[in-house]
């Protein structure tokens, strides 16, 4: 799948076109081993299998990217999560967003199953990993929807509660850097009041030193169920 970003460094912004034919989702990706433990247990409560391993990661189809401002998905039961991006361009590392837009109904039956059905949106504004490096953990992911036509905070947290994009690679790649090809999304923050679906989602990578942030939105095109 060939992406396009323009990426935003130095005050300048340049082009850039990467071919990615394998793409990962960092899953159970939380530092705080005890939170994660305890929403293993919720979702286990409500169906959801637990995983095997914690992170966990789940390979999906590389077709399945893609940077339209619109998807299509089966019946009304999925929903996004805002998730940082990265990927390796000319021996590189760069950051952008993405969405594990997830069918939450197929998720009680497989958790890996529910992300392949999704389209999985992607931003195209990108910033060179080293730039943001130092300050990682000070970034803030948030994603907002709209509820009876009016737009809320539906996810916001510092990316100091997930694990770094160093540690999630070395853990699928067994200790060797991100190849080229590879895109990973490297977990999310939960949901503010439970997650529930919404045909419209945007979501952003937020940097307090500079005042910048990355954005993107889509919309949410649903398909009937047809038994």
């Amino acid at each position: 799948m060939k992406l396009a970003f323009t990426v935003e460094a130095a005050g300048r912004t340049s082009q850039l076109q990467v071919d990615i034919d394998t793409f990962v989702i960092a899953g159970w990706a939380g530092r705080d081993r005890a939170a994660i433990d305890h929403h293993i247990e919720e979702l286990a409560a409500i169906g959801v299998p637990r995983p095997s391993a914690v992170p966990l990661y789940y390979r999906v189809a590389e077709n399945q990217l893609t940077q339209s401002p619109s998807i299509q998905a089966v019946g009304p039961h999925s929903s996004g999560e805002v998730e940082t991006f990265v990927f390796t361009a000319g021996g590189e590392l760069y950051v952008s967003l993405t969405s594990d837009h997830t069918d939450r109904k197929l998720e009680s039956h497989s958790v890996a199953l529910s992300k392949q059905l999704c389209a999985k949106p992607v931003g195209a504004t990108a910033w060179r990993f080293a730039d943001v490096a130092a300050h990682w953990d000070e970034l803030v992911i948030r994603s907002r929807i709209v509820e009876n036509g009016q737009e809320v905070v539906y996810q916001e947290g510092p990316l100091s509660a997930l694990r770094l994009p160093g540690e999630l690679i070395a853990g699928y790649t067994r200790g060797g850097p991100l190849p080229a090809g590879c895109a990973m999304s490297c977990g999310t923050v939960g949901a503010i009041g439970g997650i529930r679906p919404s045909t419209s989602f945007a979501m952003e990578l937020f940097d307090p030193r500079s005042g910048r942030s990355l954005r993107h939105a889509y919309t949410v095109d649903v398909l009937p169920e047809v038994a």
